[in-house]
């Protein structure tokens, strides 16, 4: 054995076999001075707290290492020890210790994470809630007083013109949210500046004017105006039923221009809206004056369509502040140049008011109004809700309409109107799937 400057022994490099061959060791272990914070870390130790409990052997196995024996980790059954901890409270310079219960302090916040989860989730379900009220009704609200306008005066054009100027105030009430919302707020010339870049380079100048904003405002003026028409002729049921057929178009139409995904299911729901428009039409037995309005209304669905397939080719998608700027331009410039149009209708008789006094201009307000709070939900209702359940919003406008032209207009609805009815909104239903619905279904079969 060697021995160390300080006069300890050094083990051989093989272990002893013997007891004996360690007795200089163990010798050397009654002299053996201990400090006292070392023999306070011994004690808090669990080895050492354990040792009275030991026989003579396992006591010199401990220090000696024998048979390579560690000391410090114990070689007994695991003994649980509750999820507890001591924790020092200090109150008036007087030390406490105090005992957590770690187990039930994490069960409390998984409760409290739970809690706060369904909240959260339950104020998001509401607003949703909220948002598809206010668009069923604001919708189905615009169309009923649009045909009780158009049933006192003949001014299709003129209240397209004139609802459509409305949209002027979107901007405005966009800038309103920002100011109240946003955390980085902005002067309403560097908002407005911002926002025209999405309308080209040029900003907005008279050739964004001429090659954006005039084409797109053709075709919206278009497709409010035919729809008009066409209320005229048919019930709002049957109109608004017929709309929701412009979903259904907008697929075939970004299919065969935009080439987008081919889905079996969204082609089934294009034949669905189909054969639900060949129904209504033989529903009304194929009348002259029926015809002529569900065509009319069919031609607002496809225009409504082309735009929608125009607008995404053109501009692409469009943020919230840069949608409402250009409403607010298309609202303009159609207030500032479209004007003319229905002064030539009513001077030339082919729109008539009557005499101011007889003019309704809380229906036509009214209609105005409520198209901007349509107008408004459509591209705001994004910050709060999801954008399919602001589109089932739209096709759940057919049942209540249905509602209030048989009880407060007395139109009966035959068997093949209500199957037709019920047809197009099917199709619009199954326009809604993701484009991966198949998968999540079988994920949802297999579990």
């Amino acid at each position: 054995m060697e021995k160390f400057p300080d006069g300890m022994w050094k083990s051989p490099a093989a272990s002893p076999r013997r007891l004996s061959d360690i007795s200089p060791q163990l010798r050397q272990l009654k002299s053996l001075a201990v400090e006292e914070e070392i023999k306070e870390d011994f004690k808090s130790s669990r080895s050492v707290e354990d040792i009275k409990n030991a026989s003579i052997e396992e006591r010199i196995l401990r220090i000696t290492g024998y048979y390579g024996y560690q000391p410090w980790s114990s070689t007994g059954p695991a003994v649980e020890k509750p999820n507890k901890e001591r924790v020092d409270v200090k109150v008036d310079s007087h030390i406490g210790t105090n005992v957590i219960d770690v187990e039930s302090t994490s069960r409390r916040q998984m409760v409290r994470c739970c809690l706060c989860w369904t909240v959260a989730h339950l104020k998001q379900a509401l607003w949703g809630i909220t948002v598809l009220l206010c668009v069923c009704s604001s919708w189905t609200g615009s169309t009923q007083l649009a045909k009780l306008t158009l049933r006192q005066l003949n001014v299709p054009f003129t209240l397209t013109w004139f609802s459509t100027s409305w949209n002027c105030l979107l901007f405005p009430l966009y800038y309103l949210g920002h100011l109240c919302w946003s955390k980085e707020r902005q002067s309403i010339r560097q908002r407005f500046r911002e926002c025209c870049q999405f309308l080209g380079d040029d900003g907005l100048s008279v050739k964004t004017l001429l090659s954006v904003v005039a084409p797109f405002g053709v075709l919206w003026t278009l497709t409010n105006y035919l729809y008009l028409q066409g209320l005229r002729r048919i019930p709002a049921t049957d109109a608004s039923a017929l709309f929701c057929c412009s979903r259904a178009f907008v697929f075939l139409i970004s299919w065969i221009v935009l080439r987008d995904r081919f889905m079996g299911v969204r082609i089934v729901a294009a034949i669905l809206a189909i054969a639900g428009i060949v129904m209504i039409t033989y529903a009304d037995g194929f009348h002259s004056h029926s015809v002529i309005g569900i065509s009319l209304v069919v031609g607002a669905a496809s225009t409504a369509a082309m735009y929608k397939v125009l607008f995404k080719l053109v501009l692409g998608s469009a943020k919230l502040g840069e949608a409402a700027l250009y409403l607010t331009v298309l609202g303009g410039a159609n207030m500032v140049f479209v004007s003319i149009v229905p002064l030539i209708l009513i001077l030339t008789g082919a729109e008539d008011f009557g005499s101011p006094r007889e003019i309704p201009w809380h229906s036509l307000c009214c209609t105005a109004a409520l198209m901007l709070v349509f107008n408004f939900l459509i591209n705001f209702g994004v910050l709060i809700t999801l954008p399919t359940l602001i589109s089932l919003s739209i096709v759940l406008s057919v049942p209540v309409n249905a509602v209030i032209d048989r009880y407060m207009c007395d139109i009966q609805f035959n068997s093949v109107r209500i199957i037709a009815v019920s047809t197009i909104c099917l199709g619009f239903l199954l326009l809604l799937l993701p484009e991966d619905w198949d998968e999540y279904l079988l994920q949802l079969y297999s579990l």
